[in-house]
């Protein structure tokens, strides 16, 4: 079986592939309310770029694809690229992040195209604050769009929260309820100094330990092991369907089982979420560059993958670009 290390012995077989930089959303902890202005489509890069950069990943032991943005789903043909991925061999899994505007109508034939799974973005469940929390957005949409994915197989479904203390921290508990009605898998990420830096400040930050700590007020969380890789760590209410998951990129990171790569919808290959660092790939393919060469970058990127990032919850915080313009 293929498989490609970095220098930490680590096994490097996931890449996240951002496939747009728009988004229909402009959440005030993601981006500004004016003034990131999106790439021209001939800047991002085209399906068949992707198609062969997954290919020569994949012969390097890349199984698993993760899709995003910006919103991947507002771009068009989004079925055809996940079947000419699912048809790439050794490409064991394919899923999606998305804010789910677009599900509903959407599930069932990216379900059939070969698409497994979905996360979906969520930071309340109140429509009034949805809508402020991301200027203009409908929830009743996101959560019709979450049904029709269960409906569409695309097990499980996992829903992203990100708290902010004094903008919606007080909804911990009735997203952790969430997982007492159904199987969805909701996971609490850690806010971020990425994104809308203005919006950003310390005291809005909450660790996932305390986060985890007004969750076990409701009742015992009980460990439970969901898959073997990944940055979530995860619990149970006894007896519930679902799963409670914490993601905790500051306070508890997961850069020692680190397994992927990022690419940007611009074609720069990330190492690391957190670094500068980036390798051109889209200038590469455009110039005329080989299968061979393009393996090469892709054993580049692998070799220089940082052993950890050095952002924590320190006052020393770095502001990164946004987040729609490295790949959520």
């Amino acid at each position: 079986m293929k498989e490609i290390r970095d220098r930490y012995e680590r096994v490097i077989d996931y890449m996240r592939i951002s496939i747009i930089d728009r988004c229909n959303l402009r959440c005030i902890y993601c981006m500004p309310e004016s003034g990131i202005k999106p790439l021209d489509h001939s800047a991002i890069l085209r399906y068949e770029e992707i198609i062969r950069i997954v290919r020569i990943a994949a012969e390097l032991g890349v199984k698993k694809i993760r899709l995003t943005g910006g919103e991947p789903l507002i771009r068009r043909n989004l079925p055809y690229l996940i079947s000419s991925i699912a048809k790439i061999s050794g490409i064991e899994d394919i899923s999606l992040t998305t804010n789910g505007l677009r599900l509903k109508n959407l599930a069932a034939e990216l379900a059939e195209a070969g698409l497994k799974r979905v996360n979906v973005s969520l930071d309340s469940l109140r429509p009034d604050r949805y809508r402020e929390i991301t200027r203009g957005g409908e929830l009743q949409m996101v959560l019709d769009g979450i049904a029709a994915a269960e409906q569409a197989g695309l097990h499980p479904v996992k829903i992203n929260m990100v708290p902010i203390r004094g903008v919606n921290d007080d909804e911990i508990e009735d997203f952790a309820k969430l997982t007492l009605k159904g199987p969805a898998h909701v996971r609490f990420i850690e806010f971020m100094p990425i994104g809308n830096t203005e919006f950003w400040n310390e005291g809005k930050y909450l660790s996932s330990e305390e986060i985890k700590d007004r969750v076990e007020l409701m009742a015992p969380l009980i460990p439970v092991k969901v898959r073997r890789n990944g940055p979530a760590r995860y619990f149970r209410f006894d007896g519930a369907p679902g799963v409670i998951g914490f993601i905790s990129p500051l306070t508890h990171h997961f850069c020692s089982s680190c397994n992927r790569l990022r690419l940007t919808s611009d074609g720069k290959l990330r190492p690391c979420l957190f670094s500068e660092t980036e390798i051109d790939l889209k200038s590469a393919l455009r110039q005329g560059a080989t299968d061979r060469e393009i393996e090469r970058l892709l054993r580049l990127a692998v070799e220089i993958k940082p052993d950890s990032h050095a952002i924590s919850q320190e006052k020393s915080f770095r502001h990164l670009k946004p987040m729609s313009k490295i790949g959520g």
